[in-house]
């Protein structure tokens, strides 16, 4: 039911000129789907069609994935969320079910995230790719968001990690060796492992600080850092290889976007965004890749979220940004604070916990 319902709803995407400079009503755009016994919604549908022709991703190849005769995987997280999570079958696509809350807080927040993206297109946040809703007659909404899954392609990888830079309920206990189910750790178990990325470990670092710094003026907290792990095999280890096309494919989002700036259209949204940046990029014959921080991107599938050590690929990603630092969230603090003296937990305020998780990364990594 779902498949035929995001089959329609995409193809309806793939006739957006996702070239042409979007409109402030994009953003609050619906687009209502009727099917036999449900009703498919898709939100913001002409903002996504552009952030997935930015990312380089083909309607075509996304509706395949979404719509394939395969069934979704189903993901079983240790998360206290009580979302439901699928992957799509090639394991490319994450399907997370939202509440109305969330989805508000998104769509309210969503030319931020663009703009972001924009200014810096190697940037770490996961790319979130639809919005979408599901009502069944007789039954309450549904929403539910599309995003790039940060592990993928995942055949090889051995450790996977979710990091806060805290300690309390930060352990998950080790499952056997010969157990097939996939496990993501936390804080503490990562204790006596570092992020090798020789010279890659300052840009690593700087991504970090421009993306938390981005998520503290949102102000919100309790995200999460995506680690993973994988071996490098010899031939694939050395940056020289296939450099033409590593160049090409580093510049091509920042280039070929910074030219038009296409995604500020209205003087709504222009009040949220830095103006001399974009004089800049509209009237600059040339790009500074260095100031939007882009680095050499690897020949591979998923490169935004892969840098290369020298002997590990690392899967690297920042999740689950939805919870904002309320007066509950100010009550939590004051609580926690009360069971747990001396020790850290997830719940302090946006400013310590973007500097906490930076401090994580730079003790960590070498």
């Amino acid at each position: 039911m779902m498949k035929a319902g995001l089959r329609d709803a995409i193809q309806v995407s793939i006739d957006y000129p996702s070239r042409r400079a979007l409109k402030e009503e994009d953003y609050t755009s619906v687009l209502t789907q009727p099917h036999e016994g449900f009703e498919m919604g898709t939100i913001a549908g002409p903002v996504f069609a552009h952030l997935r022709h930015f990312l380089g991703l083909a309607e075509r190849d996304y509706q395949n994935s979404l719509s394939s005769s395969h069934c979704f995987l189903q993901f079983i997280s240790n998360s206290k969320s009580k979302a439901n999570f699928f992957l799509t079958n090639d394991k490319r696509f994450f399907l997370k079910t939202q509440n109305k809350y969330e989805i508000q807080f998104l769509l309210s927040k969503l030319a931020l995230y663009i703009h972001h993206l924009h200014e810096y297109p190697h940037s770490l946040l996961v790319k979130f790719l639809g919005i979408y809703s599901i009502k069944v007659a007789q039954k309450k909404k549904k929403y539910f968001i599309i995003m790039q899954s940060i592990f993928y392609p995942d055949d090889r990888i051995s450790e996977r990690y979710d990091i806060k830079g805290c300690q309390v309920s930060r352990w998950t206990e080790p499952l056997s060796d010969d157990s097939h189910v996939i496990m993501v750790l936390k804080d503490l178990n990562f204790e006596g492992h570092t992020i090798s990325l020789g010279s890659q470990r300052s840009w690593f670092i700087k991504q970090m600080e421009l993306d938390t710094a981005f998520l503290r003026n949102l102000n919100v907290l309790d995200y999460s850092l995506l680690v993973a792990f994988q071996r490098l095999h010899l031939d694939e280890r050395g940056s020289s290889k296939n450099i033409l096309t590593r160049i090409a494919r580093s510049v091509h989002g920042a280039w070929d976007e910074a030219s038009s700036v296409s995604y500020l259209a209205s003087n709504s949204l222009a009040k949220y965004m830095k103006y001399s940046t974009i004089d800049f990029l509209s009237n600059s014959k040339s790009y500074n890749l260095a100031a939007h921080n882009c680095r050499l991107l690897p020949d591979v599938p998923n490169a935004l979220h892969i840098l290369d050590g020298p002997e590990h690929r690392y899967f690297i990603g920042i999740i689950d940004f939805f919870t904002v630092y309320s007066l509950r969230k100010r009550v939590e603090f004051l609580w926690k604070s009360f069971l747990h003296p001396g020790r850290s937990f997830s719940t302090v305020n946006p400013t310590h916990y973007a500097s906490r998780l930076c401090r994580w990364v730079d003790d960590h990594t070498v």
